[in-house]
C-alpha cells in the first residue's frame, strides 16, 4: 500500500508535535497477530509513544505470543495486556481508552489483532490531525466498489449499507460507514464523552460515534482496503443491528427529554445558540399568541416565559423568576387580570401554599395560566410497565421537580385552590425543536400535537390550564346581606 509523500511528510509531523499510541485489542488471533505487528510501517513503529496490546482473555496463546514477538530495539515500546477475564469487544476498548488518558497520549490508534483492517493504512490515518479533527476513521464505502472487491460477503456489504444510512438519517450524520473498526481518537474528545457507560459489547462503536456527533466532535473518514480472511467473525448481525438503531433512537428520544441516560449526557464545546422554535405544536408558541388586553396587568412566574405582543413594555416590571421571590420583589395584593406560571408549580416544595400567594395577587374572576408536565404521559407509563424510572435532566422528569402531577391531580390542585377551570389543552414534545426537522419528525411532531389536544391525560408531555379565580370566601361573607 503505497502513499504519497505529502501524507508520510505529514504524518511524521502527528507523530512529532503529539504522543500518539496504537492500541491492538486481540481475542483469538493468535494466527494473526505477529504479522499485524510486524506490518505496522517503520516510520510509524519508530516515533510512536507506544504500542499496547490487549489480549481479552484469548483462549489460545494470543497474549505469548505477542510478547515473543521480535521487535527491534529501535522501534517504540511494545506492551502486552492480558485481561483477567473476557471483557468483551466494547469493554476491550473500554480498558484501552482510560490507560491511554491515564497515560497522557495524545492520540490513540485502535488496531484488531485479527489483521481485518491493514497496518499500513496508519500513516494516512495520522496524517489526518494536522487538520485538527477529533477522530479519525477508516472506511470501506468511500471508494466506491472496493468492500466488495476486497471479498465483504453481499449480505453484508446490504446490512452495512441500510444501517448505516438510517443511522445517518436519525443523528443527521453523513459518514459513509458506521461500522468500520478502524479507529481513532483524540484523548481529549474522549475525556469529554461517557465512553465508559457504553456496551461492553460491540456496539460501543456505534455508541462512541453518537457521543461523538452529540458533542460536536469532527469525524474524518479515509479510504481503507477491504480484507477478508479467515478472521473468525464473533459478531451477530441481526442483535448487533437491533442495539445499533435502539441506541440511535434512544439518543434521539433523549432529546425530547423524554427518555434519560448518562451514556447520552453531552454537553456541546461550541455551545450553539438555542435553536429557534419552530413548533407550532409547542405550549410556548401557544402562550405567545394569546392576546391580553393592553391595559391587563400581568405578573408572570418566569423571565423565560414569552410574552405575547399585545402586552404593554410597562406590564414587564411584573416578572419574577419564581413564586418563593414574590415577598422579595414587592409582590403583594395586588389585583392583578392574569398571572403565567408556566412549569412553576411543580418546582414548588409545597404547591398548595405557593398557589395560596399567586391567588392574593389576582383580582376576582382573574384568569391564571399555569402548566405541569404530564407524568402520566403514555411513554412514562410504558416505561413504568418496563420497570424503568429515571430522573432526567429536563422535561417530565426533570431533577428540579418537586411534585410530580397528572391532569387529574394538577386540577385537583387548582380547583380547591380557588379556581374554576375554564380550559385545558394538552402539547406534545417539541419533536422537531429537540430533535430534528426532517419529515418523520415534522409528521411526529402533527400527529403529536392531534393526540395531545384529543386525549391530553394519555397523550400530552405538558398540560396547559386555563383557570378563572372564584370569588373568595371573605368576599361572600362581606357582601352577604342578612334578610332577617
Amino acid at each position: 500500500m503505497e502513499y504519497s509523500m505529502q501524507i508520510h511528510e505529514a504524518s511524521l509531523k502527528v507523530l512529532e508535535t503529539n504522543r500518539v499510541a496504537v492500541f491492538i485489542v486481540a481475542y483469538n488471533a493468535s494466527k494473526h497477530i505477529e504479522n499485524v505487528l510486524n506490518r505496522i510501517p517503520q516510520s510509524v513503529s519508530e516515533n510512536l509513544s507506544e504500542i499496547f496490546l490487549i489480549d481479552d482473555s484469548s483462549k489460545d496463546d494470543t497474549s505469548l505470543i505477542a510478547s515473543k514477538v521480535d521487535w527491534p530495539s529501535n522501534y517504540t515500546a511494545l506492551r502486552v495486556f492480558r485481561t483477567p477475564f473476557n471483557q468483551g469487544y466494547g469493554g476491550n476498548q473500554k480498558i484501552g481508552y482510560n490507560y491511554a488518558i491515564q497515560q497522557d497520549f495524545d492520540i490513540v490508534v485502535l488496531l484488531h489483532g485479527d489483521g481485518q483492517y491493514a497496518p499500513e493504512a496508519l500513516p494516512l490515518i495520522l496524517a489526518q490531525y494536522s487538520e485538527g479533527v477529533d477522530a479519525v476513521f477508516g472506511s470501506r464505502f468511500l471508494n466506491r466498489g472496493d468492500a466488495l472487491k476486497g471479498g465483504m460477503p453481499f449480505y453484508k456489504f446490504i446490512g452495512n449499507r441500510i444501517l448505516t444510512s438510517l443511522q445517518n438519517y436519525f443523528m443527521g450524520g453523513s459518514l459513509s460507514e458506521w461500522h468500520s473498526g478502524y479507529r481513532s481518537y483524540r484523548t481529549s474528545l474522549l475525556r469529554r464523552i461517557p465512553f465508559s457507560c457504553n456496551s461492553n459489547d460491540f456496539d460501543f462503536d456505534a455508541e462512541i460515534i453518537i457521543q461523538t456527533l452529540g458533542v460536536g466532535g469532527v469525524i474524518k473518514e479515509v479510504p481503507i482496503p477491504t480484507f477478508y480472511g479467515d478472521e473468525i467473525c464473533h459478531v451477530n448481525g441481526v442483535k448487533y443491528a437491533l442495539q445499533c438503531m435502539k441506541n440511535v433512537l434512544q439518543y434521539r428520544t433523549m432529546q425530547a427529554e423524554l427518555f434519560y441516560d448518562p451514556r447520552f449526557d453531552l454537553e456541546r464545546a461550541d455551545n450553539p445558540p438555542p435553536a429557534k422554535k419552530r413548533a407550532k405544536t409547542s405550549l410556548d408558541h401557544f402562550i405567545e399568541c394569546i392576546q391580553f388586553s393592553k391595559s391587563s396587568k400581568i405578573l408572570r412566574v418566569s423571565a423565560e416565559i414569552p410574552v405575547s405582543r399585545g402586552i404593554s413594555v410597562s406590564d414587564l416590571e411584573y416578572s419574577v423568576s419564581s413564586i418563593d421571590s414574590f415577598e422579595s420583589h414587592n409582590v403583594g395584593p395586588i389585583n392583578f387580570d392574569n398571572v403565567i406560571a408556566l412549569d412553576a408549580l411543580q418546582n414548588q416544595n409545597d404547591p398548595e401554599q405557593s398557589l395560596k400567594k399567586v391567588t392574593q395577587c389576582l383580582k376576582p374572576n382573574g384568569y391564571l395560566y399555569a402548566s405541569c408536565a404530564n407524568v402520566a404521559y403514555f411513554p412514562v407509563r410504558l416505561m413504568l410497565f418496563l420497570g424503568f424510572f429515571n430522573y432526567g435532566r429536563k422535561g417530565i422528569l426533570d431533577r428540579s421537580h418537586k411534585r410530580l402531577f397528572t391532569s387529574g391531580s394538577f386540577k385537583r390542585l387548582l380547583s380547591q385552590g380557588g379556581f374554576e377551570i375554564m380550559q385545558i389543552r394538552g402539547f406534545g414534545p417539541p419533536i422537531i425543536d429537540k430533535i430534528g426537522n426532517n419529515y418523520i419528525f415534522r409528521m411526529l411532531d402533527r400527529l403529536s400535537y392531534f393526540l395531545a389536544k384529543f386525549w391530553p391525560s394519555l397523550f400530552a408531555f405538558e398540560i396547559l390550564f386555563i383557570a378563572k379565580k372564584r370569588v373568595d370566601i371573605d368576599w361572600l361573607l362581606k357582601n352577604t346581606t342578612n334578610q332577617t
